[in-house]
């Protein structure tokens, strides 16, 4: 697969059958000064919409408190083979329904009084316009596109790029 047969539909699909397995990536404000942080996505591919837990007294959350604000969530799957960048717009909701969905001994660690903790809250995000890399070569392929490359001066083929709307 290479950037000239990675369709926008594809890519989407692969970035959601992705999230579902490796959901971690960097999250925060899309705008200068600020630093994304390491967050656990919950993805719900229908409504574009990524779901993160998160504490009411963190920077992140406080920042967000204000009302709905523009955001970045950076995603590299474990495996390698899925990178995205995705904007998107951030509020925070106490959706009981979504605590209760994705609710899991990890989640469970960071609030001592569970599903009632007073500081529970959740960041949503709603996916709009991004970018998504995907390359199935693995670290044996790449490398003999490295080779193949300076074998023969030209560019590696290393995967698929398309632009997505999620929203």
């Amino acid at each position: 697969m290479n950037d000239k047969t990675l369709t926008p539909q594809d890519a989407e699909k692969e970035f959601w059958k992705s999230l579902k397995q490796s959901n971690t990536g960097m999250l925060g404000l899309d705008r200068p000064g600020n630093h994304s942080q390491p967050m656990t996505g919950f993805g719900e591919e229908d409504t574009g919409t990524i779901w993160f837990f998160t504490r009411n007294d963190t920077d992140l959350a406080r920042d967000i408190a204000g009302g709905a604000q523009s955001g970045m969530f950076t995603y590299q799957a474990k495996d390698e083979e899925v990178q995205a960048c995705i904007h998107g717009s951030m509020t925070l909701e106490h959706d009981r329904e979504r605590i209760d969905k994705y609710w899991n001994p990890v989640v469970a660690a960071w609030y001592p009084e569970g599903k009632e903790d007073p500081a529970l809250t959740l960041i949503r995000f709603d996916g709009d316009d991004g970018r998504v890399w995907v390359s199935k070569k693995g670290p044996v392929g790449f490398g003999f596109e490295i080779l193949k490359a300076n074998l023969t001066k030209s560019q590696p083929d290393a995967g698929g790029v398309s632009d997505v709307n999620l929203g």
